[in-house]
């Protein structure tokens, strides 16, 4: 990166922590009437949250945060980009934040159809070629910020101002901002993981289908192998792959989204440990406790009652 981009990401980034702090005078999550962008902010170092994330771009404008995303340790910290390519599992707290200097983020999620769109358009046979000879990597990265995605992060954020946003400009503008930052992602240093994730018949994008079904079927037993043969590829490669990609096992994976499912379970309708345990796949109490224990820190009642109190 050469000068003048150093110089334009430090003005750009400066810009974007004047508007995000009007927009957000106080600590929370912002939600910007775009499905899937929102704007975080935090006025101090908090304790682990845990949840499972969709695919996203987040930039870190201000602050840090430090995240275990499947078993990979994440710093965020300004001017970097955090991309999640994949349903991952996480784990982080906000490690720099104060009043004064508050931890502000901007999270994108990442649309399937537009990198698909996006790669019909501007993709040739060189791409599934390329996917072919690369070697899967993780389903997620922090890299430096891009001068253009910055720079259209700060554009879309712009358009939330309140004289804007009741105007056609916000209609108009914010999806076709949301689409180029998908592009300036492409042509960026994500754009080879981008690429093996959304080509079909990648192993990646085989892997991110066997996630699919994960997801959709997680109360089920699952067997790897039947797995594996469902998306067209060898017991062995398939885990090897699906390792690099998550950086869990299918089984582990499977775990985790049983666990956050028990726990969303209780937290939002009210179930005890036992009928939580049962409704997301597990067969013996105890050894859903075990797990919830080892997870999330403490047993299933007293993790939810002390998230219901605060």
């Amino acid at each position: 990166m050469n000068k003048n981009h150093r110089i334009n990401l430090k003005k750009t980034n400066k810009l974007l922590i004047e508007v995000l702090t009007r927009l957000m005078p106080e600590p929370g999550n912002f939600t910007t009437g775009v499905k899937g962008f929102r704007i975080l902010r935090r006025n101090r170092a908090d304790g682990i949250s845990r949840c499972f994330y969709s695919p996203f771009v987040a930039l870190v404008v201000q602050g840090k945060k430090h995240s275990f995303i499947g078993t990979e340790e994440v710093i965020y910290s300004p001017k970097k980009c955090v991309f999640i390519g994949v349903d991952l599992p996480s784990e982080g707290r906000i490690i720099e934040a104060s009043p004064e200097k508050p931890f502000l983020a901007i999270v994108l999620e990442l649309g399937a159809s537009i990198f698909s769109e996006l790669l019909a358009e501007i993709s040739s046979s060189e791409t599934v070629e390329l996917c072919d000879k690369l070697t899967p990597r993780q389903g997620m990265a922090v890299v430096d910020a891009d001068p253009h995605v910055l720079d259209a992060f700060l554009r879309l954020t712009e358009l939330l101002k309140p004289q804007v946003k009741s105007s056609a400009e916000w209609a108009v503008l914010s999806p076709l901002i949301i689409r180029e930052i998908h592009y300036r992602l492409l042509q960026g240093p994500l754009g080879n993981q981008l690429r093996m994730i959304h080509t079909q018949g990648s192993q990646s994008y085989q892997i991110t289908q066997a996630i699919l079904w994960l997801k959709n079927n997680y109360k089920k037993p699952l067997h790897v192998n039947d797995l594996a043969k469902m998306v067209d590829m060898a017991p062995s490669t398939f885990r090897r792959h699906f390792l690099r990609l998550t950086t869990l096992s299918p089984l582990q994976y499977q775990k985790r989204l049983r666990l956050h499912e028990s726990q969303h379970l209780m937290l939002t309708e009210g179930m005890d440990a036992a009928h939580a345990a049962y409704s997301v796949g597990y067969e013996s109490i105890t050894q859903f406790t075990r797990e919830y224990k080892r997870m999330f820190g403490e047993p299933p009642g007293k993790n939810v009652k002390r998230l219901l109190t605060g």
